[in-house]
């Protein structure tokens, strides 16, 4: 049985690499300079998506029910339509905000690439740069919230079909979601490197950004077209 549990962390790392997180969390970190913010983003998204998993798959179990197919197009739907805005809102910031990058220092400490818009400027001048601190990131929270109800019905379907206990399952599902929070935060890190690396050259790291966000409206525009939600009445 430990296995079994072993297992479901491991499946839980491995679904953070679906194409529909990928795509989330790499828009959200197009926002992000720091290697930490990027790795704190993926975890916040796998906890937002681990209480989603535990308390839909808690109350299906403990119901003896299902999610209908009908409702789970529809979660679908939702997820597409959140990655179409994720994406369109990284292309937004590019063409409109006209981002740079370089090098900036608080004080006396150590220097670090730093983002700055010219949308609103005429004269750019260093000393005059300042950015606020990161605080809670609840966004991200809330789009792992979304990707967590909408692929609870079909890890829901797995537990059921592997295991009988009701208590195992619970921790089956609890285990499947920490392997996820795990595996996002490496994955944020993963992505974090190039956009962190390519800041030295504003050409090369907006061309990234750019990628991220015709991916992201992309997949979600795929997502839409096959939730099959124009198909119920």
């Amino acid at each position: 049985m430990t296995s079994l549990l072993l297992f479901g962390f491991l499946i839980g790392m491995r679904h953070a690499l679906e194409a529909d997180h990928l795509a989330a969390v790499a828009a959200i970190s197009t926002k992000e300079h720091s290697l930490r913010a990027s790795i704190k983003h993926g975890a916040i998204w796998g906890v937002g998506h681990t209480a989603t998993l535990f308390l839909f798959g808690s109350i299906v179990i403990f119901m003896n029910t299902v999610i209908s197919q009908q409702l789970a197009d529809r979660l679908e739907f939702i997820v597409g339509i959140m990655l179409v805005l994720l994406g369109g809102d990284v292309l937004r910031r590019i063409i409109k905000e006209r981002i740079h990058y370089h090098t900036h220092r608080h004080n006396n400490t150590n220097a670090h690439f730093h983002a700055h818009s010219h949308k609103s400027e005429k004269d750019h001048k260093q000393s005059e740069h300042e950015h606020s601190h990161e605080k809670f990131p609840y966004r991200t929270l809330f789009i792992g919230f979304m990707h967590g109800l909408a692929g609870s019905a079909a890890l829901i379907f797995l537990t059921l079909d592997t295991i009988e206990s009701v208590p195992l399952s619970m921790v089956y599902i609890l285990l499947f979601g920490v392997g996820s929070i795990v595996g996002m935060a490496v994955i944020s890190m993963i992505i974090a490197v190039p956009l962190r690396a390519s800041s030295k050259l504003t050409w090369l790291h907006n061309s990234l950004q750019i990628s991220i966000g015709l991916f992201t409206v992309g997949l979600g525009s795929s997502i839409i077209y096959q939730s099959n939600i124009w198909f119920h009445s």
